[in-house]
């Protein structure tokens, strides 16, 4: 028999980002459902690394959004580290020529003046931050802010500290709309979920949610391969990566990219990235990517070429073209809110949205500025049609 649910709010997405609003929308008084077709962690959070990262944003609404999330999740650390194996190691950008020293320093500055701790290291310093690093660098910047976190653990315990309904293998095939338009809730396979309002925290998916409300929200798949070493002593004390990295991060481009970014992990094994490629949801291994992540590390921290792979994983980084997560309430659609769409961010951007969209749904002025935000800024006249469900 069909299950009948009723809540103040259903948030579709059980990962990070969905765990994240779940927490912050029950801390905030509200009945909350927590929705997904899969487990927990399932789907980008799952495949991700835990990265908590200021290092990699310019000036700007993501820089700002990024510092919030951080002082969030130093909190939600300080209440029960352990739950989420948070570990504030701090990260250290490489440059590897004095062009790109002066770039890298240049860009450091422009955040520093927005709050971000950035300390430059001369080239002889940097064995004393790193001592297994390549010689032969010409300087990096050092960022104690960035941190990490074991993403499943951290979501699970996101959503048991919300205490959410939580519906898994709940597929939504629809959102149910009033005869005036607004949200009423979602129609799942198992049932429908009865609430004012419904927050859009499917990550890669959440094109595809935004559609069954009758909108558009233009999130892609951008895949990208992490590879993982054997359990070894810790060697590597932060997140280590090369300059190029943020040009990467920014570019618009479909086609295969690759930069060093190296981390140890408090369970031992090496993290290796960074890939990136618009190849739609294709999970094919990519010996070619595997090799060049392999490559770029060894460059970094050439003691690796003596250590073992033990295995690689992929997923999907939602993208969006102006590379700004779409979060907030869509003008489109009375009591629709979206939380998704931010690339290979989302961890570190969680705790911040989902204290965002706690906000907006309980009509408290919001912590920072969601007009960059807003969903509808992908549409050239901000309203598109509303189908009803």
């Amino acid at each position: 028999m069909a299950k009948r649910l009723t809540c103040d709010v259903v948030v579709v997405g059980a990962g990070m980002t969905g765990a994240a609003c779940a927490l912050y929308a029950a801390r905030a008084g509200l009945d909350v459902v927590l929705v997904d077709r899969g487990p927990v962690a399932g789907g980008t959070t799952g495949a991700g690394e835990g990265n908590l990262l200021v290092s990699d944003k310019g000036p700007g609404p993501e820089l700002a959004l990024a510092l919030l999330s951080a002082r969030l999740w130093s909190d939600l650390a300080h209440e029960d580290g352990e739950s989420y194996e948070y570990e504030p190691k701090g990260g250290v950008v490489v440059a590897t020529t004095p062009e790109d020293v002066t770039a890298l320093t240049g860009f450091a500055a422009g955040q520093r003046a927005a709050g971000v701790t950035a300390v430059p290291v001369d080239a002889d310093r940097l064995a004393d931050l790193e001592p297994h690093l390549a010689r032969g660098l010409a300087g990096a910047v050092h960022y104690p802010q960035d941190a990490q976190v074991m993403p499943a653990l951290a979501a699970a315990r996101l959503v048991r500290a919300s205490g959410a309904r939580l519906c898994t293998g709940w597929t939504v095939t629809g959102v149910l709309r009033t005869a005036g338009g607004a949200v009423r809730g979602v129609r799942t396979d198992r049932g429908e979920v009865h609430a004012p309002a419904v927050v859009n925290a499917a990550g890669t998916w959440g094109g595809d949610l935004a559609r069954l409300a009758g909108v558009r929200l233009p999130v892609l798949p951008r895949r990208g391969f992490v590879l993982v070493t054997e359990p070894l002593p810790r060697l590597v004390r932060h997140k280590v990566y090369a300059a190029d990295y943020v040009t990467d991060v920014a570019s618009d481009s479909a086609a295969l990219q690759t930069s060093p970014v190296v981390e140890g992990t408090a369970a031992g094994p090496v993290l290796i990235g960074a890939s990136r490629e618009r190849v739609g949801f294709d999970r094919s291994f990519s010996l070619p990517v595997v090799r060049a992540l392999a490559a770029g590390a060894t460059r970094l921290f050439p003691f690796l070429q003596r250590v073992r792979a033990m295995r690689t994983y992929l997923g999907f980084r939602p993208y969006l073209p102006d590379h700004l997560p779409a979060i907030g309430p869509d003008a489109r659609v009375p009591g629709l809110l979206h939380a998704c769409g931010h690339e290979g961010a989302g961890i570190g951007l969680a705790t911040g949205t989902g204290h965002l969209i706690a906000q907006a749904l309980t009509g408290t002025p919001t912590e920072l500025d969601l007009a960059p935000f807003r969903p509808e800024r992908f549409t050239t006249n901000g309203v598109n049609g509303e189908n009803t469900a």
